[in-house]
C-alpha cells in the first residue's frame, strides 16, 4: 500500500441508471435505481479509488457495508457517487460514500475493505475450494 492512502482521498464517478440497474415490479412506468445497484456502484467506486493507491500485487476486498438509500433516481438520469477515505487501520480502509442524482442526496453508506496480496489471497481460495471437493467426493 502506498503512502498516499490516507484518510481525505477521494473519489467521484459518475454513471447513468439505465434498466439493468434499475427495478421492474413496479412495472416500466417506475423504473427507478434499484438498492442492490447502487450498492454495488457505491462499492466499485471505492475499490477504484483504494486501487490507484496500491502495490503491483496488492487489491482490495468489501469487508462490510452499510447503506441507506434515500430517493428515487428514474432511469435514463445521471448519479454522481462519491467515496471518501475516513481512516486506514493497518489494512482495513474505513469509507464513506454519498449517491446525489440531479435533485437531492439518494443514497449514503459507509464501507470497509481490506488490502490483500492477491497471491496469497489466491493460494489460500484455491485450498478452500479443494477442501470443499473433498468434503463433496
Amino acid at each position: 500500500m502506498k503512502s498516499t492512502l490516507v484518510p481525505g482521498v477521494e473519489r467521484v464517478e459518475r454513471t447513468t441508471v439505465d434498466k439493468e440497474r434499475s427495478i421492474t415490479f413496479l412495472g416500466d412506468d417506475m423504473r427507478i435505481y434499484s438498492t442492490p445497484s447502487m450498492v454495488n456502484d457505491m462499492e466499485y467506486a471505492c475499490y477504484r479509488l483504494i486501487q490507484a493507491h496500491l502495490d503491483a500485487g496488492e487489491s482490495s476486498v468489501g469487508f462490510h457495508v452499510a447503506a441507506d438509500h434515500l430517493g428515487a433516481t428514474p432511469v435514463g438520469e445521471e448519479v454522481a457517487i462519491r467515496a471518501r477515505v475516513t481512516e486506514v487501520e493497518g489494512r482495513k480502509v474505513f469509507l464513506e460514500i454519498e449517491v446525489h442524482d440531479a435533485m437531492e442526496l439518494v443514497g449514503r453508506g459507509q464501507h470497509t475493505r481490506v488490502i490483500i496480496d492477491v497471491a496469497r489471497h489466491g493460494k489460500r481460495l484455491q485450498r478452500k475450494i479443494e477442501a470443499l471437493e473433498r468434503r463433496r467426493a
